[in-house]
């Protein structure tokens, strides 16, 4: 029997406002049974598991899946290294307030070398001065998408410059994929893990 209590509209065994997706209900589909698999593997890659944004998606196989495959593209294919793709997760994270994402991402980051005093600068919204050029452009280029809602001239063609079109588009594409991701967090109240206190400032 479940002890756990629901406060407000958070549902317990989630941490959400809706209930954790039901193996049964994705018998019909193997592409959405395989990755409630995957969520729920506790040895797999995934950085939150069905406690996440995951597991919100699989309440709507089809676009979990089609989010599944961008996901691999800009992993495996695109050209994109960990510390680039950790870089524009946090930087997205911070200007958008998302402590979930932020909780998701912070070591990853690490782990992808990007050093703990540019995840400060990130966090606290620091002067990018010291950063290393190439980690400021992707960290000035969010800050000016998601909070001034107008990227530079100067900005567009720094980063023109550095990433070349085609990579640009599919950096630019994983922000807004988890820009989206934020939303999705914040409409569906997805609260952080036990024992995780939030990590961003209000501002």
């Amino acid at each position: 029997m479940n002890d756990k209590v629901r406060v407000g509209d958070i549902d317990p065994e989630s941490g959400a406002r809706l209930p954790l997706p039901r193996r049964e209900d994705l018998l019909g589909d193997p592409r959405a049974l395989a990755m409630y698999d995957r969520f729920v593997d506790p040895h797999s890659d995934t950085y939150a598991g069905i406690h996440g944004p995951g597991g919100i998606r699989l309440h709507s196989p089809r676009l979990a899946a089609s989010m599944l495959e961008n996901g691999h593209y800009i992993r495996r294919e695109a050209g994109i290294t960990a510390r680039e793709r950790e870089l524009a997760i946090l930087a997205t994270a911070r200007e958008l307030d998302s402590q979930f994402e932020w909780m998701a991402h912070e070591e990853p980051a690490r782990k992808a070398g990007i050093p703990e005093e540019t995840i400060e600068t990130i966090r606290l919204r620091g002067p990018l001065d010291a950063l290393a050029p190439d980690d400021a452009i992707v960290v000035r280029l969010a800050r000016e998408a998601f909070t001034d809602r107008k990227v530079t001239r100067e900005t567009y063609t720094v980063a023109l410059d550095l990433f070349g079109t085609r990579k640009l588009i599919d950096m630019v594409q994983l922000m807004g994929n988890y820009a989206g991701t934020a939303l999705l967090l914040t409409v569906f109240d997805v609260q952080l893990h036990p024992g995780k206190a939030p990590r961003l400032p209000r501002r």
